[in-house]
């Protein structure tokens, strides 16, 4: 990768982490100030403060020296340290703290959906060429371990002439497990390779991991935003139906950590402004979504003991809270090991 890509990857990188993790905290912080709860701090990144000031109502405002999202610190957002005063996180009532915790999932949505019908707008509704050139690539795939690369365009499989995106795919679908031949042109340069298919285990079709490129049919702001709520939806939908899918069949889930994202916001930079901005609301969805699960540490498993302390009545516990934080740590450490197992291997 050369110097001017180095530099585009890594100010696409910062600006999908930032953006997305920054504006989740954002959407905490605002409703705490709402509801009247004192925040002692808001930060932009994290580590070193680099530039800051306080604020008239006590909060120190940071820019800090990793620029990967940000974090906002409530008065009292410890049991331990929380003296139940008015003006603090433990002080409030079992679903002024839901409201606060939900915020920052719904900001997720917010953006993503803002982002959608953004592109929408702008550009119009995107449809899948017919064009037999290379839009994006799955990492890890055989395409990607061949060296195709996007905007390569297939001339030939099999030594047959490709007319069309529908042709290419319908060959390779044929061809599970079996070497096929492939000629493409990069620029002005031809050349060819052989490839094979992997077996997709739920279609049973030759997969290389390939799609086409995308062209945009223009539309009103009305169906702008109806595309945008649809995206978000469906993401959603497709999600939970993955997730469900894996774990009745007991196979291990598709995971992307820290580096499969960080190559995917890169590919996405370099396909273009469109496709970064989808790629963004697309993470953005996905980070809200994780972030609603009912487990310690995420916003979902704080809601969960709000609500059931609402239901029974009785506040949380130092000893309760306690306990859930290590239970919610283990397993987001197991997930992070997890997800970045898969990345490298």
């Amino acid at each position: 990768m050369n110097l001017p890509d180095l530099i585009q990857s890594a100010a696409a990188v910062v600006l999908t982490f930032g953006m997305v993790i920054f504006l989740h905290e954002f959407g905490h912080f605002m409703v705490c100030r709402w509801l009247g709860v004192r925040v002692e701090r808001f930060a932009f990144g994290f580590g070193p403060e680099l530039l800051g000031f306080t604020g008239a109502s006590g909060t120190r405002f940071s820019i800090c020296a990793l620029p990967l999202g940000g974090f906002v610190k409530p008065a009292g957002e410890d049991l331990e340290s929380s003296s139940g005063k008015s003006d603090e996180y433990f002080g409030q009532a079992w679903y002024r703290r839901l409201a606060i915790v939900a915020a920052g999932p719904a900001m997720n949505y917010i953006l993503a959906f803002t982002l959608f019908a953004g592109v929408v707008w702008a550009k119009g509704v995107p449809e899948a060429s017919s064009e037999p050139v290379i839009g994006n690539m799955m990492i890890g795939h055989p395409a990607d371990r061949a060296g195709l690369e996007i905007d390569d365009r297939i001339l030939t499989i099999q030594g047959e002439p490709v007319e069309n995106w529908e042709q290419l795919a319908k060959t390779i679908h044929g061809r599970p497990g079996k070497p096929t031949e492939l000629r493409y042109r990069r620029g002005s340069t031809e050349a060819k390779l052989s490839i094979t298919p992997q077996k997709d285990e739920a279609s049973g079709r030759g997969v290389i991991g390939i799609m086409p490129g995308q062209i945009y049919r223009s539309v009103g702001f009305t169906a702008a935003v109806t595309e945008g709520a649809r995206q978000c939806y469906s993401l959603t939908a497709f999600t939970v139906k993955t997730i469900v899918g894996k774990l009745s069949k007991r196979e291990k889930p598709d995971l992307a950590g820290p580096v499969g994202i960080v190559q995917m916001v890169s590919r996405a930079a370099k396909s273009g402004l469109e496709e970064l901005v989808f790629l963004i609301g697309l993470i953005s969805v996905a980070i809200g979504f994780f972030n609603i699960l009912p487990v310690p540490l995420l916003d979902g498993g704080h809601a969960a003991m709000y609500i059931w302390e609402g239901i029974s009545g009785k506040p949380l516990t130092k000893q309760v809270m306690a306990t859930a934080n290590g239970v919610g740590i283990a397993f987001l450490l197991s997930l992070l090991i997890f997800a970045t197992y898969n990345d490298v291997s």
